[in-house]
């Protein structure tokens, strides 16, 4: 799938629901609050749970803290609908391989990417960050359900690996990195990957994205060496390098 994103794309795609030491949104709630302005109604979207009244009345609280009304896609007759009218959309975090599955059982990837090329504010945190890139194969998710097609939203041109953990020198473990299944996946393919550590989100408006948050990011290319980039960085130059540096 190729994408890219339109100057009036506007996305916030946080890594993690929940950073160790606060509360479900605490540490993205004042990006949150900055990137969708003032009176805005949210429209959630819960498919990456199983229990999706818990989790959509879990979004809704934090949603309200934070002075925005949260009505969930799950409970909405006519969720194509919803979709065309909303001003915002969230998607959450969970098992990404289930999300995916449930945008394609109800028809909504192409309802989904027409309203947000057109200028609605989407968020998405973990699974929801990766549904926004041009499939799901940087997920570290096990597929509990397999969905028609790997292929997801495609808001952006390159991949996300929400949770990214840097390797451990003293770790036991002697399984794959996560480095290690990126650097597999860009044998097989050309795609830039954004490793985006705990903490960490991306910024995308005027056709540019910004790394925000505390932790940094990682960006692999194929042919390239992963390079390493810090939160106020401008990441659009590096993810269309994609020759051997």
């Amino acid at each position: 799938m190729t994408t890219q994103s339109s100057s009036d794309t506007r996305l916030l795609l946080i890594s993690n629901s929940t950073l160790h030491g606060s509360g479900y949104l605490d540490h993205a709630s004042g990006e949150i609050c900055d990137f969708l302005g003032d009176g805005k109604r949210v429209l959630f979207v819960p498919f990456a749970l199983h229990d999706r009244d818990a989790y959509t009345a879990q979004a809704r609280d934090r949603f309200a803290q934070m002075g925005y009304v949260l009505d969930s896609i799950h409970t909405i007759d006519e969720p194509v609908k919803a979709i065309r009218k909303t001003e915002a959309i969230f998607i959450g975090g969970g098992n990404t391989f289930r999300l995916l599955k449930a945008l394609y059982d109800h028809d909504l990837l192409g309802a989904i990417r027409g309203r947000v090329d057109a200028g609605t504010a989407y968020i998405g945190s973990s699974a929801g960050s990766n549904v926004a890139a041009p499939t799901i194969r940087t997920t570290n998710d096990m597929p509990i359900v397999q969905p028609p097609s790997f292929d997801a939203l495609g808001l952006v041109s390159f991949q996300i690996n929400p949770h990214y953990l840097d390797p451990d020198p003293n770790s036991t473990h002697k399984g794959e990195t996560r480095e290690e299944r990126i650097i597999q996946f860009l044998e097989e393919n050309e795609t830039p990957v954004v490793g985006l550590r705990e903490g960490a989100m991306l910024r995308i408006e005027d056709g540019k994205t910004l790394l925000k948050g505390t932790t940094g990011a990682r960006i692999f290319r194929q042919g390239c060496e992963p390079v390493e980039t810090l939160p106020g960085t401008y990441l659009d130059e590096l993810l269309a390098q994609r020759e051997s540096a």
